[in-house]
């Protein structure tokens, strides 16, 4: 008699039971998306539910699951942008930014090195001149001062600027470890901003994503045009810093005359009421940094420009003790106390930070506008019909595609074929149900993944059913074929499946858009294919066994 533990019996059963009433909401997706659309607004107003959202709330019940699967951009409509962010255009900027403090450091030992002159150089490169061909050394000392370790995993003690002699010129350029980290935190940053942008549309599950070295991969369901997004992302995110007068609770509270009450952005129903004019502006801040405090405690460093450095500087002597708020987009993303005078434009911001927190700020902070130009390498516009047909006709190829392997399976198996359908079936459930816990979206691609994934689970079954004839063919009794047909199946069910996974995960890793599509989906289709034929296909035959207690077995 085949056996299965009844602790087995029951963990099959409760999973089946979760994947139907987690891909249940699939089944009402337009009802269910509206009811998360209202659940969100509704929590975002503190509660209060207008007539029309507590009527699209009421459209799905509140203690069933309501994880939808996201429709990419060939499935919903929308909007598709490939950006390449131009980082070299930041050297320049760095290294422009960079003369006014290499001008006051020569002025300091100007009996020794002379006069100072800026000159002509290439985008990227600073050239001094000085008088003085016995101040060289000198001077190249003072230059080198102002150079900065660079956080790298691969060059320890590097710094950021590249310093040499030419003659009587000292040239001055970012180093090869700095470019690098560069590179990383202006793609970062314009990850940020983007981000920041798309969100602020409200739309929803976009894409946004880097690819490559300098590339982003911008997809936005819904949105009207590849212009309108373009537009939206070509938008400046305003960075202020103020003086903060008070704290409140009350969203409605009366900040007084010029003044203003403003959310924070990391505490709910937290307000600052900060005076209307800025201390300084994000557009004089010129570098952002993580950094560790003087007790090895993550904190941020940055640096304002020679403008913004007196109006800080003078700010900050005037109010030590005091908090000061830094303002992104009208919300309060940090308000640290002024411990000391902030003088020469550097300052550190300190607080219960953990790297990856102090790390964000310091993007946040540096998030007053794109930090490079973008080129747009390709832009597509699909629209909602488009969509709609893909659903259509991805629909239309499912169904025939299950239709015909169920029809197959049971003119060539009988009731084993039966059984081995309800297995698809459950299959199925299980692949959407995962794929929406996850939020995993599903694209045009990914329709075509499912449609193999339902040959993969048909394909352990045959060789399961092939194996159980064999054994049968030997003089075996079924029950003893049944179990002899899974075990002994089941070394090259788990080989092809393996294989099958490398495959998707090198897919998903390598590829890119509709190629980690497919890979989505038939990576999870492999788990729960796997999971369908060595444990439900198993436990419908055991049960159909045991029950029946057949003396012959047609297979």
């Amino acid at each position: 008699m085949l056996h299965t533990p009844l602790w087995k019996r029951l963990l099959i059963v409760l999973v089946v039971g979760w994947g139907i009433l987690a891909s249940l909401p699939n089944a009402f997706y337009t009802q269910v998306e509206r009811h998360n659309d209202a659940v969100k607004v509704i929590e975002a107003d503190g509660g209060i539910a207008t007539e029309a959202q507590a009527a699209d709330r009421a459209l799905w019940p509140d203690v069933l699951p309501s994880a939808l699967m996201s429709l990419g951009l060939d499935l919903r409509g929308g909007a598709h942008l490939l950006a390449r962010v131009e980082v070299a255009d930041v050297y320049a900027q760095r290294i422009d930014g960079l003369w006014p403090a290499v001008r006051d450091a020569l002025r300091e030992v100007r009996d020794e090195v002379g006069a100072v002159r800026r000159q002509p150089s290439v985008p990227g490169q600073l050239r001094v001149a000085i008088s003085n061909p016995d101040g060289v050394a000198v001077a190249l000392e003072k230059v080198r001062a102002l150079a900065t370790p660079v956080m790298t995993l691969t060059e320890a003690g590097a710094s950021d600027l590249d310093v040499t002699v030419e003659g009587q010129e000292i040239v001055v350029q970012l180093s090869e470890a700095e470019r690098l980290a560069s590179d990383s935190r202006t793609v970062q940053q314009s990850l940020e901003i983007i981000r920041r942008r798309v969100d602020e549309v409200g739309t929803r599950e976009p894409t946004i994503q880097r690819q490559g070295d300098d590339r982003i991969l911008i997809q936005v369901p819904g949105i009207g045009s590849a212009q309108e997004l373009k537009a939206i992302i070509g938008t400046t995110a305003k960075l202020t810093f103020h003086q903060v007068l008070g704290r409140t609770s009350d969203a409605g509270a009366d900040p007084g005359p010029r003044n203003r009450l403003v959310a924070d952005a990391n505490e709910e129903a937290v307000y600052h009421i900060i005076a209307q004019e800025a201390v300084v502006g994000g557009d004089e801040l010129d570098e952002a940094q993580p950094s560790f405090d003087q007790n090895g405690r993550p904190a941020v460093s940055f640096r304002f420009n020679p403008s913004g450095a007196r109006a800080f500087g003078d700010y900050t002597a005037a109010h030590i003790g005091e908090p000061f708020a830094i303002v992104l987009d009208d919300e309060v993303i940090s308000a640290p106390v002024i411990q000391s005078h902030i003088a020469g434009g550097s300052g550190i911001i300190t607080g219960n930070f953990t790297v990856e927190e102090s790390t964000n700020l310091a993007v946040l902070l540096r998030a007053g506008a794109l930090p490079a130009k973008m080129v747009f390498l390709e832009e597509r516009t699909i629209g909602p019909e488009l969509g709609q047909d893909s659903i259509d006709a991805g629909k239309l190829a499912g169904i025939v595609g299950l239709i015909a392997v169920a029809t197959y399976m049971v003119l060539s198996y009988g009731i084993f074929g039966v059984f081995a359908n309800i297995a698809l079936a459950i299959n199925m459930t299980l692949l959407i149900a995962l794929m929406s816990t996850i939020g995993a979206t599903l694209t045009l691609p990914g329709i075509a993944g499912i449609v193999l994934t339902t040959g993969i689970a048909v394909d352990s079954n045959v060789l399961i059913f092939e194996r159980m004839r064999e054994e049968l063919r030997d003089g075996k009794s079924p029950a003893r074929a049944v179990e002899l047909g899974f075990d002994r199946a089941f070394s090259a069910i788990l080989d092809s499946n393996i294989t099958g996974l490398i495959t998707a995960l090198i897919m998903f890793v390598i590829g890119s858009g509709a190629v980690r599509g497919f890979a989505v989906t038939t990576g999870i289709g492999i788990f729960t294919s796997m999971f369908t034929t060595i444990l439900v296909t198993r436990l419908i035959v055991s049960t159909y066994i045991n029950w029946k207690q057949p003396k012959e077995l047609v297979v």
